[in-house]
């Protein structure tokens, strides 16, 4: 019996010695790992801060996705001082405000590490029509452009950044708080329209009339049943060849189950009066 106890005891004994031995290697790389993340973080602190990742000039900004505008004229909507630390750069606040200009349709900033930059990538508002908007008085008017989106942008600003840009032929006349609401649907149905048209008045937002090829087309509220009214206006090519163009006041779409053609009245002859 006191062997089997002597035994017991030295197995017991056994046991805690490793145990011991375990907790030490686990504080041991434990402490290791310490000095290792410890190490890498100085030496990560240590690069960043050295001269090379600074941003010095323009020429480190990579702009991509730009067709209208110059990369000059994106730069230069960059609020960038130089030369700045690449890691003092917060690029979601570029990307904000870059979006903020009338002119970018959505931006993403990047940092690019070797070499060191920047890389924008942008998207533009791509002008569709020219708005023209009256003041209150009647007097002053407003020039401005319309994306597919019914975003407006100032002329002077569009321009100032693209002195080339070619100007679209679609003029817009009213007030874009108005029409907003409808221009997307409004412009694609008259985008993809046979029948060429120049001019949309949209003073009137219960009948807004088109200025065409055929001639003043009135389609009253845009929002209803535009697409038909559209299609209807394109079956009415025809038009000139039955009836003189002269003579056609305006085409009324309102209604494009019964379109009527609404013509010039004669005016009677005038009676001269003799002398009795």
């Amino acid at each position: 019996m006191a062997g089997i106890v002597s035994v017991s005891r030295t197995d017991i004994e056994g046991r805690r010695d490793k145990l011991r031995k375990k907790r030490q290697m686990k504080v041991i790389q434990a402490i290791w790992q310490t000095i290792a993340v410890s190490s890498l973080a100085g030496g990560l602190l240590w690069v960043t801060i050295q001269p090379i990742w600074v941003l010095k000039d323009p020429e480190d900004i990579v702009i991509t996705g730009n067709q209208l505008l110059s990369e000059q004229a994106i730069q230069s909507l960059l609020v960038l001082s130089y030369p700045q630390s690449l890691w003092r750069i917060e690029p979601s606040r570029i990307a904000q405000s870059l979006v903020k200009q009338p002119t970018i349709a959505h931006a993403t900033v990047s940092r690019r590490l070797f070499p060191p930059g920047l890389i924008v990538q942008v998207k533009e508002r791509v002008p569709v029509a020219i708005s023209l908007t009256r003041g209150a008085q009647q007097k002053k008017v407003s020039t401005g452009l319309l994306d597919a989106s019914g975003v407006w942008m100032p002329l002077e600003k569009y321009t100032s950044l693209n002195p080339n840009v070619i100007l679209p032929s679609l003029k817009v006349i009213g007030f874009p708080d108005k029409y907003c609401l409808y221009w997307t649907s409004l412009y694609q149905a008259v985008s993809q329209s046979s029948v060429k048209v120049m001019e949309i008045d949209c003073q009137d937002p219960t009948n807004v009339i088109l200025n065409t090829e055929l001639g003043r087309v009135h389609i009253g509220t845009p929002s209803v049943q535009i697409a038909e009214k559209i299609k209807v206006l394109a079956q009415m090519r025809p038009l000139p060849a039955q009836l003189n163009p002269n003579q056609i006041e305006y085409i009324d779409l309102k209604n494009p189950e019964t379109p009527l053609v609404q013509m010039h009245q004669k005016k009677p002859p005038a009676i001269s009066k003799t002398s009795s």
